[in-house]
């Protein structure tokens, strides 16, 4: 799993203080109120200026900052390449009234971006007003134009526009301070914010977390939850996360190192009873910085994924158990995949109790360097046709086994492992000589594959944090294959856009479970940086079965 330094503490500190300063200045900022438009002579589509927005038609560039003044306008969605190949059409507002344009300008020199001084008649009014994926910091120009239809053109070169108002509008001009969207690279392709339309429609779930700290089975774990599998057994689901129990008394870097595997129950998705523990990790901190048998390689057990096998008519449990280091980044290292098998048989056996059968999966001779410090750090098996495909991950990645064991580097990547069972061997495809860079190359964590209706297979994961100094999408995301072994790009899933975000960092999401209708359940793990309790939470989404044939025949070309 994803870890931190040991200097966890300070950085959550540090984190909370930033978040709390930036509320601080949000809130003495008020959002400008839009004015009405017409586009004139074109078919350019319009945008609600907001998180996530799709700025420009033929890219994936999105809104992830924005200056409060901004939330809520209008901006229109201009054509990327036409733009930044200079081939800027003049374009045509109709103005009930005096207004004044909101213009987007990138702090950058190359002739494919409109320089600030070609806006002879504009005034700088937001410093580092927005942030857009992948592209240079936006400063916002406020350029005025009285009522009727005018013509906006200021020349060759990229821009944007963000908003109308009132030309009364009072606008205070300040700098917003907003990062370099360039930080966010590569892109990504955000579910219903882009030129594709969306495979899954969010359509509703929980506005809080459906577990959370005090509830009944939560005494013991002071950390909260990350990762692990939910499955549903006919009409009850069954949820197996890694409980990040920690120690009364011990600082809360120590939730991550003594863990449970636990079990819990629920006939909604939302009421949850914890049933029993499966697994509890030693906390046993090691006595040496290489993967050496003096340390004790189960002092942390996470990312437990039950799987239910029909031909020995029993639940086999995979899960991941770690060497833990109280000095070393990360302290998760030298992961172990282990397969367990329920002591009793059939579909309802799923509680246990467990007996260990062995390592399927450990650090070795055919280990790659990119597996890194931390892998094999996750583990999902999958049926394909009469073979068997199990995603396998690292993370820490070292530049070559010169650097082993403690220099390592960043990144959280998976590949594929084969077997004719799920009993195994499992052999690392292609010799684990290359991560999958297709999905994201820079995170993937804990995929869980399905199949959708028409065959097509699903792996939804972690798509990776925005904090702790990381850049990412921070948001649950997907990827399709059509023959379980060549996966497509990631798209993500922003579930805050219909349900209230209680989170900050968005982590695991533990299943896509359908429920008829076209409808799935999708049951996640989520951090409130303010708490050392990590909530779960819970959302629907809808598929669009016209999206998932489309999807299917370009994966097919």
């Amino acid at each position: 799993m994803f870890s931190k330094s040991t200097k966890y503490n300070f950085k959550l500190k540090t984190a909370f203080l930033a978040l709390f300063l930036l509320c601080l200045q949000t809130n003495a900022q008020t959002a400008w109120k839009p004015v009405s438009f017409e586009i004139v002579k074109s078919n350019y589509k319009t945008f609600k200026t907001a998180q996530y927005a799709h700025v420009f038609s033929g890219s994936k560039h999105n809104i992830v900052r924005l200056a409060p003044e901004l939330q809520g306008l209008k901006g229109i969605e201009l054509p990327l390449e036409k733009y930044k190949n200079g081939e800027n059409a003049p374009l045509q507002l109709k103005f009930k009234e005096a207004v004044t344009v909101l213009i987007g300008v990138f702090q950058d020199k190359s002739a494919e971006y409109l320089q600030s001084e070609n806006i002879k008649d504009g005034k700088l009014i937001l410093e580092n007003g927005t942030t857009i994926t992948g592209l240079s910091p936006v400063n916002v120009y406020a350029v005025s134009y009285s009522k009727g239809t005018q013509t906006i053109n200021f020349g060759k070169g990229l821009f944007t526009i963000l908003g109308v108002v009132k030309a009364s509008e009072k606008l205070e001009p300040r700098d917003a301070k907003l990062p370099d969207g360039k930080l966010w690279n590569p892109t990504f392709i955000v579910e219903g914010f882009s030129d594709k339309k969306p495979l899954f429609e969010i359509i509703g779930g929980e506005n809080k977390p459906v577990i959370d700290e005090g509830m009944s089975g939560t005494e013991d774990i002071q950390g909260g939850f990350e990762g692990g599998r939910v499955v549903k057994v006919g009409d009850t689901y069954h949820m197996f996360p890694t409980e990040r129990a920690g120690e009364k008394g011990v600082d809360y870097y120590y939730d991550r190192v003594k863990t449970k595997i636990g079990h819990w129950t629920s006939k909604d998705a939302i009421h949850w009873k914890r049933e029993s523990t499966i697994y509890q990790a030693s906390g046993t901190y090691a006595v040496t910085e290489d993967d050496n048998p003096m340390n004790d390689r189960r002092a942390a057990i996470w990312s437990y994924m039950p799987v239910f096998n029909e031909k020995a008519n029993r639940w086999y449990g995979y899960y991941l158990a770690y060497t833990v280091s109280k000095e070393i980044e990360p302290n998760h290292s030298f992961g172990r995949i282990w397969r367990c098998e329920s002591m009793v048989e059939g579909i309802n056996g799923i509680g246990g109790p467990y007996k260990d059968i062995g390592i399927i999966m450990e650090p070795g001779l055919d280990s790659q360097p990119w597996e890194g410090r931390q892998g094999v750090a996750s583990f999902f098996p999958y049926q394909v046709g009469d073979k068997y495909f199990g995603f396998y991950s690292g993370a820490y990645p070292f530049n070559s086994w010169a650097d082993y064991p403690k220099k390592s580097g960043k990144g959280w990547f998976v590949a594929l492992a084969e077997s004719k069972s799920l009993e195994g061997p499992w052999l690392r495809m292609n010799k684990g000589l290359e991560p999958i860079k297709t999905m994201h190359p820079l995170f993937v964590e804990n995929p869980i594959v399905s199949q959708l209706p028409n065959g097509m297979y699903i792996a939804i994961f972690d798509g990776g944090p925005d904090g702790w100094g990381h850049h990412l999408p921070n948001m649950i995301a997907y990827s399709l294959s059509a023959d379980g072994i060549n996966w497509a790009e990631a798209h993500y899933i922003p579930i805050e856009t219909k349900v209230d975000k209680w989170w900050d960092i968005m982590r695991t999401p533990l299943c896509l479970i359908p429920e008829g209708n076209d409808v799935y359940t999708i049951v996640y793990n989520a951090i409130d940086l303010k708490r050392r309790f990590h909530p779960t939470g819970m959302v629907k989404v809808k598929l669009n079965k016209d999206v998932m044939e489309a999807r299917l025949a370009e994966l097919k070309k």
